[in-house]
């Protein structure tokens, strides 16, 4: 069945590139299309009535149409333009990083609710919480399982025996390893039990539980290091907003005068080096 001429669509705006001298080419994720590229013509230029409706992050009500290469923006209504994460450079990074996700993860045209769904309702919580550490990883756990690559956090992924109350390993090929096991695996990294415990719980919970969660710096680090080696396994690549972001927490922790070598201490005792994962080929 072929697409109609013209069509109807919610869409929150992930990327946005230059075209010519007026014309945008913007990223989009929407409810039943899943990711589309489109046209905004002459939306640089001052009168343009898309304007404002189709800025970054905003999630708009829009009249497209199909085009020869690329769908073409011919209206834009503004639902919610998520004003406290453009008030706010921490929480706008955030949100940029969530963006960067949700596009690199997805293919084009493939409907996928669940992750329109979780993109919005992440970036509603990154607007009222204030632990957008927190926030990100429940993300990035459901992105991934929405995806197809659910880690593995209740029993070992080589041996299948059932994880024992201890200090395990994550592995980026797909979940936690028992002690006699980690071996098996190139890349691994330590793996708390407490650690472990908010993995499962941010796995089987909604957003409204894990306001109740208060996690020290040491143990969001440690969950910050799992959950990006893991992202960049998956995406073969570093993501450009992680590294952002990195800068930015450090800037922040110096500007308060201390250093994030103590949130890191314990996995680099661990390892043996200034570099979380510890590789297990000679």
């Amino acid at each position: 069945m072929s697409r109609p001429r013209v069509y109807n669509t919610q869409a929150i705006v992930l990327n946005k590139a230059e075209l010519g001298e007026a014309d945008r080419i913007l990223t989009l994720y929407t409810p039943h299309l899943g990711k589309l590229k489109a046209v905004a013509k002459g939306v640089r230029r001052p009168e343009s009535k898309l304007g404002g409706h189709v800025e970054l992050l905003n999630w708009s009500k829009m009249l497209l149409a199909c085009g020869q290469n690329l769908d073409i923006i011919s209206q834009s209504q503004t639902i919610e333009s998520f004003l406290p994460l453009h008030d706010d450079l921490q929480r706008l990074s955030y949100a940029f990083y969530v963006a960067e996700l949700v596009d690199r993860f997805t293919p084009q045209r493939d409907e996928n609710f669940p992750v329109f769904r979780l993109l919005l309702d992440t970036l509603h919580q990154l607007c009222q919480s204030c632990d957008g550490e927190l926030i990100l990883r429940y993300f990035e756990l459901h992105l991934v399982d929405y995806l197809g690559y659910r880690p593995q956090l209740q029993q070992c992924l080589n041996c299948h025996s059932p994880l024992r109350p201890a200090a395990h390993f994550f592995t980026p090929s797909g979940g936690v390893l028992c002690p006699h096991c980690a071996h098996q695996e190139a890349i691994i990294y330590p793996l708390s039990l407490n650690a472990l415990k908010v993995l499962r719980f941010l796995q089987s919970s909604d957003f409204t539980a894990i306001t109740r969660l208060r996690l020290s710096p040491d143990l969001s680090g440690e969950l910050r290091q799992i959950m990006q080696g893991y992202i960049s396994y998956l995406l073969g690549r570093e993501v450009n907003s992680a590294q952002w972001l990195d800068r930015l927490r450090r800037e922040t922790q110096q500007s308060w005068g201390y250093s994030s070598e103590g949130e890191r201490s314990v996995r680099i005792r661990e390892s043996g080096g200034s570099n979380p994962p510890i590789s297990t080929v000679s």
